[in-house]
C-alpha cells in the first residue's frame, strides 16, 4: 500500500492568526488594566499611583506585555502587603494587587478574556 500525503498550508490564514493573537493579547491586557482600576485594589492617597498605570505592548510580537506602575513608591507598595492601606477612596486596596490576576481568583477572568477576543479577532478561523 502507498500513500502519498500533500499538505498545503494557507499562509494567509496563518497570519491572520497571528495578528488575532496579538490583538487579542492587547486587548486582554487592556482588560486586566480596567478590571484592576474597577476593582478598586490599588491604593489610593492622592491618585497619582493610579493614573501613573500603564501598558506596555512594546514586545507584543513576542507573547509578552505587561501593566506597569510608574512612580517611586509603586514597588515598596505593592511587595509590602501588611501595610495598612486607607480604605476611604479605594474600598479593596491592598498589596500585591495584581497578584489575584496570576494565581488567584481572577486567573480565569486572564484566560476567558483571552480566548473570547482570539475567537473575535480570527475571523471565524477559531469557532
Amino acid at each position: 500500500m502507498k500513500l502519498k500525503v500533500t499538505i498545503k498550508l494557507d499562509s494567509s490564514k496563518i497570519n491572520t492568526l497571528i495578528k488575532a493573537k496579538n490583538k487579542a493579547l492587547e486587548e486582554t491586557t487592556e482588560a486586566i488594566l480596567s478590571d484592576i482600576k474597577r476593582s478598586a485594589v490599588v491604593p489610593k492617597d492622592s491618585g497619582e499611583l493610579e493614573r501613573s498605570c500603564f501598558v506596555d505592548l512594546s514586545r507584543v510580537d513576542d507573547g509578552i506585555t505587561s501593566i506597569n506602575f510608574d512612580t517611586p513608591y509603586a514597588r515598596r507598595l505593592y511587595w509590602h502587603p501588611e501595610y495598612n492601606f486607607r480604605q476611604d477612596k479605594n474600598i479593596n486596596a491592598q498589596g500585591k494587587w495584581m497578584q489575584s490576576y496570576i494565581d488567584g481568583d481572577n486567573k480565569e477572568f486572564v484566560t476567558d478574556t483571552y480566548s473570547e477576543f482570539f475567537k473575535m479577532f480570527s475571523k471565524g478561523l477559531i469557532k
